[in-house]
């Protein structure tokens, strides 16, 4: 589990929350249940128009994505793909089906198979790119459904707060009840602003970021199966999929790899 999401929105909340009291101000007054119906249903049914049902019915499967991501480390893969050169150069290509079972990852375990068919070079790097661009554009879509839910949010908050400004300018005949009631009127905005900027849009990144990494990942398999193909030497392989590790975690370092 990445505790750094359930952390950061603790702090965010903590934080928002801790100001406001230090000035004086009460929690309770925070809560208004008519703004919070108006500004995230209205940002879930802004959000839900935008997107197919198919696209929306992978909305907890992304939640999940981002509390508990399954991303192998590259070392870890280059380790394998090292093994299972060794392997080859041992005992030959062929010889891999028999640890196809032990390759957990689908993505390098299709191109390992691919390898075994006897499929063309060009041929194996063409279907795997295919496959990263699906992957590329399947989590896009994931990550900008909150994207566009922290761009309607501020709106509605707006929309709320106008809505609540037109009850209170439609009483007026009560002066003392004024202020209260544009306070709780602005309390849309407060929920807006605060959702899209400590909820929708850092899930958004997130997602964001945990994606590019596995499109990394993606890529250094692709290398790792077109050299294993090629019957590349292992400590070669090794070296040049070195080149996809930070600089901390490779074993040699020059003195320009912190630059």
């Amino acid at each position: 589990m990445d505790l750094t999401l359930l952390f950061g929105l603790g702090v965010a909340l903590f934080s928002l929350a801790g100001g406001f009291m230090m000035d004086g101000g009460h929690l309770g007054s925070l809560f208004e249940i008519s703004a919070a119906v108006i500004v995230f249903g209205g940002t879930i049914g802004a959000t839900a128009i935008s997107y197919s049902l198919e696209e929306l019915k992978n909305i907890p499967k992304l939640f999940k994505v981002a509390l508990m991501p399954k991303i192998l480390q590259p070392a870890q893969v280059i380790d394998m793909i090292v093994e299972l050169a060794e392997d080859a150069r041992r005992e030959g290509l062929l010889y891999l089906e028999r640890k196809l079972n032990q390759i957990e990852d689908s993505f390098l375990r299709k191109g390992v198979q691919l390898v075994i068919d006897g499929t063309d070079p060009d041929l194996v790097r063409n279907i795997m790119e295919v496959e990263l661009a699906a992957l590329e554009e399947r989590h896009y879509i994931g990550s900008s459904i909150f994207a566009t839910a922290g761009g309607y949010a501020p709106t509605m908050g707006i929309i709320g707060t106008v809505m609540g400004l037109v009850h209170v300018l439609g009483n007026m005949s009560d002066p003392e009840s004024l202020a209260p009631a544009i306070a709780v009127a602005f309390m849309a905005t407060l929920y807006g602003v605060g959702s899209a900027n400590v909820f929708w849009l850092p899930l958004s990144a997130k997602l964001s970021n945990i994606s590019k990494k596995e499109e990394i990942l993606r890529q250094l398999m692709i290398e790792g199966i077109v050299s294993l193909q090629a019957g590349y030497n292992p400590v070669l392989i090794r070296e040049r999929l070195s080149a996809f590790l930070s600089p901390e975690t490779r074993e040699d370092k020059s003195n320009f790899d912190d630059y």
